[in-house]
């Protein structure tokens, strides 16, 4: 596990997408395509902002993204089909693919399915995500499923993490935010072949500590990262803050 800290969210930012570009043109050199997982949320902002201006032939690139809420329609503020429609497919029309996870659909188990048989057993060259200020990971909350071996499941979500979604401003109250969502498990993750994760701010601080330097476990999900052989966390003065204390 690499640790990298910047001052700012956006030095931050810049240089995990730089880090990100290189892996994506290494596998496109390697096998003319490359595979990704993109996240959303306040985190990848700047990430996202700089990855679509990079040097990469968009056209051999297919993307999962992590996580939808259960319920939610593309048009909410909160959809994160809309967001990445928004900051990566409306920013590069020659992008080949974006798979959207949609949790709007009356057949719930039936759109797990059917991402599982896209995604099952098929090589993933880059993950780029964040963590909650709970330490989750995707939408796996605390405590986390570590052995699920599909791609993605229904998962609950837990009050703290809907706390972070109203706080970050997608919804006007708790009730708002659903209780549920289709993610990515834990075990796909891990299968990826570099993770990037940016995590700025202070509210991170906690999160990522449990998840760089406390015991692998269950309750602070993003531990299982140290486990990965390539995972760079990119965090900025707040978010280490507590690290080494």
């Amino acid at each position: 596990m690499k640790i990298l800290t910047f001052q700012d969210k956006n030095d931050l930012g810049i240089a995990a997408a730089k880090e990100g570009a290189a892996a994506i043109k290494k596998a496109i050199n390697e096998n003319g395509e490359a595979t990704i997982v993109v996240a959303t949320g306040a985190s990848q902002f700047e990430m996202l902002n700089q990855l679509v201006e990079e040097d990469v032939d968009w056209s051999r690139v297919t993307a999962f993204h992590m996580d939808e809420y259960v319920g939610l329609p593309i048009t909410h503020k909160a959809s994160f089909r809309k967001y990445l429609q928004e900051r990566i497919l409306d920013q590069l029309p020659a992008f080949k693919h974006l798979e959207f996870v949609c949790g709007d659909v009356d057949d719930v188990k039936g759109e797990v399915e059917r991402l599982n048989q896209l995604l099952d057993g098929k090589h993933i060259d880059v993950c780029f995500g964040g963590i909650g200020e709970n330490c989750h990971l995707a939408f796996n909350d605390p405590p986390a499923d570590f052995d699920i071996k599909s791609s993605y499941h229904v998962v609950e979500l837990d009050e703290a993490c809907r706390q972070q979604q109203m706080g970050e401003g997608w919804f006007r109250a708790l009730d708002d935010v659903p209780t549920k969502a289709i993610s990515m498990t834990i075990h796909r993750i891990m299968t990826c072949d570099t993770v990037i994760i940016c995590a700025p701010d202070d509210r991170k601080a906690d999160a990522a500590k449990h998840a760089i330097e406390g015991p692998i476990t269950a309750n602070y999900p993003a531990s299982i990262l140290q486990r990965h052989q390539n995972t760079s966390f990119y965090l900025d003065a707040g978010s280490s803050s507590l690290l080494g204390k």
